[in-house]
């Protein structure tokens, strides 16, 4: 994990907050961050923000990871982390809003950080990955959420790349069979490598 992310999470709580459109799984990211913390044996909270969303329009998941218990049952408005699952949100939504300058920015865009700088204004770090690319060239499917995640877990060490993909196999093999589960591993995989 990043020593400033380390310290983050032994002093209290680490805040993640996603941003995406509904139907693009934000929600379904934040459970996966969730559920893999706890089965590290933190602490863990995941929720998203729901409106009058319909399929398409901007949406908000959170997740909370500690090694203490956790007090807070709010909306995450100073994260230590945020992920933009759509690039497109970036103008329209303050995706950087409460960040502090030592947070984390992660997007999903074939754009350089410097490019993302520009547009979003933020001095903290900026990651990207296209994980849209790596999702429809591993599962043949436009799902960046999951992809994503394993960017997170390279530049944050805030969870391990084995208990998501864990998570993974448990939440799709009989769903989707282990061709397309394993796909998706290996997209969360190559985004874990590919992230710049």
């Amino acid at each position: 994990m990043a020593p400033d992310l380390r310290e983050r999470m032994e002093k209290g709580v680490l805040e993640i907050r996603i941003h995406g459109r509904g139907g693009q799984g934000g929600k379904t990211a934040a459970q996966f961050i969730a559920e893999a913390g706890m089965d590290e044996g933190k602490y863990i909270q995941a929720f998203p923000e729901y409106g009058p969303e319909r399929s398409g329009a901007p949406v908000t998941a959170y997740a909370r990871i500690s090694n203490e218990r956790i007090s807070l049952y709010q909306p995450v408005y100073h994260p230590d982390i945020v992920l933009v699952i759509d690039p497109t949100l970036i103008g329209q939504v303050d995706v950087v809003e409460g960040m502090n300058k030592d947070g984390i920015l992660i997007v999903n865009t074939n754009k350089s950080p410097e490019e993302i700088k520009k547009l979003t204004g933020f001095g903290g770090k900026i990651y990207t990955v296209d994980a849209t690319r790596i999702a429809i060239e591993a599962t043949g499917a436009n799902k960046p959420n999951v992809p994503i995640l394993g960017a997170m877990i390279k530049v944050t060490g805030a969870i391990s790349l084995e208990s998501v993909e864990n998570k993974i196999r448990q939440k799709f093999l009989k769903k989707l069979g282990e061709e397309k589960t394993e796909a998706t591993v290996k997209a969360i995989r190559r985004a874990y490598e590919e992230v710049k």
